[in-house]
Order: C-alpha cells, then structure tokens, then sequence
C-alpha cells in the first residue's frame, strides 16, 4: 500500500510553518513516518490518548511536541492539535485532548456534509 494521506486542521498546519532547526526536521520525519506506516506506526512514535470522547485518538510524539491526531473513516491521518508540552505535562494534555475532541467532531460533520 501506498503513503497515507494527512490532512492538518488549519491551526496545526500554522504552528508546524513557525518550526525551525532541529524540532522542525525532527517533526518533519515523524510525520514521514506516519504517512509510511500509517495505523501501524507505535511506540514510542504513537502513542493512544486517555480521556478522550474518541476512542482513536492518538497522539504522535518527536521529542517535546506532541500533536494529537485521529485516522478518519476515510483512511486518512487527521492532525487536530499541536504543540510542545515541555513543562507542561498536565496542563497541556488538558487544554489538548477536548480542543481535538472538538476538532475531529468537526471534521466527521464535515465528511458527513461531504457524503450527503
């Protein structure tokens, strides 16, 4: 099978351009890596999100950033939230995991729309 597909929520796609060095190039290969392997991909890469309303919420790792992504019935890799939790553990995860919750009910309205 061939790379999969990753959409980036508009927010993600703006705080991936702000990257620079070493983070971006790292972040840059671990989304390779996920567009390679897909749902296949695991840890220490992939990790699965406690606490969500979706029980395919994931979260991608490189390094400090984590960004938080579901594969939608379509078979595509959607990235809903991103950012470096570097000290921020807890909180990060909480602000995180209901702000992608909503993202990825927003994305199934859409593909929902998009059926009809």
């Amino acid at each position: 099978m061939g790379a999969w597909v990753i959409h980036e929520h508009p927010e993600v796609a703006k705080w991936l351009e702000g990257l620079t060095g070493t983070t971006a190039a790292t972040v840059a290969a671990v989304l390779d890596r996920l567009a390679e392997a897909g749902p296949a991909l695991g840890r220490p890469t992939v990790d699965s999100i406690k606490g969500s309303r979706h029980h395919n919420m994931k979260e991608l790792r490189a390094r400090t950033v984590r960004i938080l992504f579901v594969f939608d019935p379509r078979r595509a890799a959607i990235l809903l939230v991103a950012g470096d939790e570097r000290g921020e553990w807890e909180r990060w995860y909480k602000a995180a995991v209901p702000l992608a919750d909503d993202r990825h009910d927003e994305w199934l309205t859409m593909l929902d729309e998009d059926k009809a």
